[in-house]
């Protein structure tokens, strides 16, 4: 027999083997580490300015939404936070928006806008945040 046949062979012929005992489903552990609430200096950080625009005051008007730039890397959660930490204001959701930015010539040179991360955030009924300083 060639060494290909006797493994085909070895593989079909069945071999005694002791039924194997059900294994009983592991215990859930409990999670017993929670996560640590943001940190007030890394919310201080998070939202980066207000982008005052006309597209952001018709979200305003029509959706009771407030635009900011905010950190690359921030997370819904921790805008939510850092909004309603810094205006006292309650947030009911918040979107991002990654923004691209434009390679652009200058001159022979060439060099690109720095990449943005747009946050709405969307406020409860009957809340409000002035940025121009007015009534404050």
């Amino acid at each position: 027999m060639s060494p290909a046949a006797k493994k085909t062979a070895a593989k079909k012929t069945p071999s005694k083997k002791q039924p194997a005992a059900k294994k009983q489903p592991a215990a859930k552990k409990a999670d017993t580490t929670k996560r640590p609430a943001h940190s007030e200096g890394r919310l201080a950080q998070v939202l980066i300015a207000p982008i005052v625009s006309e597209k952001a005051t018709m979200a305003a008007e029509k959706h009771n939404q407030v635009l900011f730039k905010v950190m690359r890397d921030a997370t819904k959660p921790e805008i939510k936070a850092a909004v309603e930490l810094m205006f006292k204001v309650t947030v009911d959701s918040v979107q991002t928006v990654q923004h691209k930015g434009k390679t652009k010539r200058f001159g022979k040179g060439s060099g690109r806008r720095d990449h943005v991360k747009k946050a709405y955030v969307c406020l409860a009924a009957g809340q409000e945040l002035n940025f121009s300083g007015e009534g404050a």
